[in-house]
This record gives C-alpha cells, sequence and structure tokens, in this order.
C-alpha cells in the first residue's frame, strides 16, 4: 500500500455518524467503542468518540480530494444536505479558485468543515 493519511474526526455519536456518511457512499469497515472506520473508494474518515463536542464550537477539518467534487456535490444535494451559511449540516457549492482548483465544503454533523477539493478541472 502506498503511503497515505487518514483524517481523524470527533463523533458524538457514531451510529448517527454511521448513517449520515452512508447516504453519501461510505460504508463501515471498522467500528468498537472508542474508533470507527468509514471507506468511500480510496477516501477512508476515521472518528473518536466526542459526546461533549458542541458543534457550533468545531474547529475540526480536514480536505476530502475528489476527481469530480461536482458529482460528489450532487450527491449531497440529492440527500437534501442544505445549501446554507449557518448550521450543520449543510453544503457549500463548489467554485472555481483563482489557483485552478474547483473547491466546496460540506459541514457535517457533527460541526467538521471538509473541504472537497478537486485539483484539476
Amino acid at each position: 500500500m502506498p503511503d497515505h493519511a487518514t483524517p481523524n474526526l470527533p463523533s458524538r455519536d457514531f451510529g448517527a455518524t454511521s448513517a449520515f456518511y452512508a447516504q453519501l457512499g461510505f460504508k463501515e469497515s471498522y467500528r468498537d467503542a472508542g474508533w470507527m472506520i468509514l471507506e468511500r473508494g480510496g477516501v477512508t474518515l476515521e472518528f473518536f468518540p466526542f459526546a461533549e463536542l458542541a458543534p457550533a464550537n468545531s474547529a475540526f477539518s480536514c480536505c476530502l480530494r475528489f476527481d469530480d467534487v461536482q458529482k460528489f456535490y450532487n450527491l449531497m444535494m440529492k440527500n437534501s444536505i442544505p445549501e446554507s451559511a449557518n448550521g450543520w449540516p449543510r453544503a457549500h457549492r463548489p467554485k472555481l479558485e483563482p489557483w485552478g482548483g474547483l473547491v466546496g465544503a460540506l459541514i457535517d454533523i457533527d460541526g467538521t468543515l471538509l473541504r472537497l477539493v478537486q485539483e484539476e478541472v
């Protein structure tokens, strides 16, 4: 396996987190009381329990790099994740950045910011 990294993100409730990400194509590959791993293609997200997390105060974030950000964004819209400036979960429409990439965002049910990045448009 080539070198890689996986973000470690908070979850107030593994069941709720798993159900939220399942609508976006993620499947559980591991889970016990202290750790959960979700996978979708080449994207792996690992979660640790953080029951007392206040989503409005969360500073957790990561970047997910996709070949087709718009396709993932469309999946968020299909699953009724609102496009909004406030609250969670919410989606931010991908925009072409000055450096040439396409970048959107997903704020999950625990307030974690996932930047959705497509480097080549």
